[in-house]
């Protein structure tokens, strides 16, 4: 498959949209959406014209990382870059979603070259919305915060996305081709165990006394009593919703008065009732 420059630079824009300095596609300000590699994946199919395919490569990259987290700023990992041009570059190639696996991780340390170099140039915004709180104009703290940081994003991005993809697809299609036969059995082989290291590290945070319990009941559902994963999702949230309900009542009873009843306030109505 070709890569025209045109897709080149879709696929860029789709790895600015999700990455996590990036506002417009975001879940309540945090980590966007197209983050993901399984939506990133798929929302490159679209663009090379095999959604499908796309949406399967993205959601076998997906797994690696399925117990990421980026906490306190750090980003030890990029799935963003690794979903969108590792999508594009096995969309490409050809590969089979095992060996996408292998070519995309790579990807991901590289993208964190990206991060840095985005926090340490965005040092100098946040001096100049400085020297504006100092002079107390508040249009310029915004503009300081929100303008420049996004085109430097957005360059940031784009560019290097564009290029990997562009240049890179051609070379990595011939990279497969000269590894046909056993080196690439070999490169599905070690795809095909990389989704094991996501899967454990999710495990590890499943194994808490809070959440395990839940889990043992969603795999009875499933494994036993063979039911959909839709509905299990669903009586998940339902369950969740109430489970939340009954944590938050217990933090209102415990912050009641010492003599066990909640601490009531009363307006000048009640006041004069009295």
């Amino acid at each position: 498959m070709h890569i025209s420059l045109f897709q080149a630079i879709l696929i860029g824009v789709v790895y600015y949209l999700g990455n996590i300095g990036t506002p417009w596609l975001s879940l309540l300000g945090s980590i966007s959406v197209v983050y993901k590699p399984l939506v990133a994946g798929t929302l490159v199919g679209f663009i090379l014209g095999d959604p499908v395919q796309g949406c399967i490569i993205g959601a076998a990259i997906n797994l690696p990382y399925v117990a990421f987290i980026s906490a306190g700023g750090t980003a030890p990992q990029d799935p963003g870059l690794a979903g969108t041009v590792g999508t594009a570059w096995a969309l490409a190639a050809g590969v089979d979603p095992s060996a996408a696996v292998t070519i995309a991780l790579p990807l991901g340390l590289l993208g964190t070259m990206i991060w840095v170099a985005h926090m340490t140039l965005d040092v100098t915004f946040v001096h100049m919305a400085d020297k504006a709180a100092d002079q107390g104009d508040i249009d310029k703290i915004c503009f300081w915060h929100v303008v420049p940081p996004q085109i430097l994003m957005f360059c940031l991005c784009v560019i290097p996305a564009t290029i990997a993809t562009y240049f890179g697809s051609t070379a990595v299609q011939g990279l497969i081709e000269q590894l046909t036969g056993r080196p690439l059995t070999v490169l599905q082989v070690i795809g095909g165990l990389l989704p094991a290291l996501g899967i454990a590290m999710n495990l590890r945070a499943i194994s808490r006394p809070g959440t395990l319990l839940f889990y043992m009941i969603g795999f009875i559902l499933v494994q036993y009593m063979k039911l959909p994963v839709i509905a299990v999702a669903v009586l998940g949230l339902v369950i969740g919703y109430f489970y939340t309900m009954l944590l938050n009542n217990n933090q209102v009873q415990q912050a009641a008065t010492p003599d066990g009843t909640p601490s009531v306030t009363l307006d000048d109505d009640d006041e004069e009732d009295f």
